[in-house]
């Protein structure tokens, strides 16, 4: 009988406490943006070097984990891992509710940034 009752308990409580996990907070994620204006413009749509992407219109559910992936060297930048490092997950998940809610540029508003032109 334990054998049935402690992996449903267990299962029950994972699931029972995402379900309360802490909501995205936009107004500290642009409060954390702030450092990310140098590169990734004001507005998350880039600053004028195209080597920096875009990150406003960005899908939540990426910009989350490639902010993870930076903060544990799975993505190599040594610049982004600087200011990865001291955010903690509710921060990076403010971030990335953030930029997805900004509006994001159109294609046709590259003005030469695509390769070849």
């Amino acid at each position: 009988m334990k054998r049935f009752f402690a992996p449903l308990l267990i299962t029950t409580f994972v699931f029972s406490t995402a379900a309360f996990a802490a909501e995205p907070d936009l107004e500290a994620g642009k409060a954390k943006a702030v450092a990310c204006q140098a590169c990734h413009g004001a507005d998350g749509n880039a600053g004028t070097d195209p080597q920096y992407p875009r990150l406003a219109g960005q899908y939540r559910d990426y910009l989350a984990r490639a902010l993870h992936e930076y903060k544990k060297g799975e993505r190599k930048n040594p610049i982004m891992a600087g200011f990865v490092a001291p955010l903690s997950d509710q921060d990076i998940e403010n971030l990335a509710a953030y930029f997805a809610s900004l509006p994001g540029g159109k294609l046709g508003d590259l003005h030469g940034h695509v390769q070849g032109e």
